[in-house]
């Protein structure tokens, strides 16, 4: 199985940036740890703070991967473009978040991606990406 973990704005900070939220585990930590716990998935990595470079990856992956995992950050809140992308790729997506948004300012409680994935996961820090995984994983052929 191979899928592509997508991190939007400001992700490439965690671990420094607003530990409160965001814990204090850089991403890169966690994708080791990923990694070893997942051997029998490839799990590629990308990160942006550039919305058309996050639409780019999507149209290169989405026709090639067996999933996506999707971390917009704030563009989760803001981007058509993005939810556009999303709904034009084959390959399923999970949309995740660190935070629980609805527990946040009310401009976060909007998605323009969730329509168009398989699911969402927020609110479980760092392990809405392992419970994304494990989507994948429990909906194999």
């Amino acid at each position: 199985m191979r899928l592509l973990i997508l991190n939007g704005p400001n992700l490439n900070l965690l671990g420094v940036r607003q530990p409160e939220i965001y814990g204090y585990t850089s991403f890169d930590e966690f994708l080791q740890v990923l990694r070893n716990k997942y051997p029998q998935v490839t799990l590629e990595y990308f990160q942006s703070n550039v919305e058309g470079e996050l639409i780019n990856k999507i149209h290169e992956c989405g026709f090639t991967h067996d999933g996506i995992i999707l971390n917009a950050g704030a563009y989760t809140h803001t981007s058509v473009a993005l939810g556009d992308a999303v709904s034009a790729v084959q390959a399923p997506v999970v949309e995740v978040h660190i935070s629980n948004i609805f527990a946040r300012e009310d401009f976060r409680h909007v998605s323009f991606i969730a329509p168009y994935c398989k699911g969402s996961i927020g609110g479980f820090g760092l392990q809405s990406y392992e419970l994304a995984i494990a989507s994948f994983l429990q909906n194999q052929d």
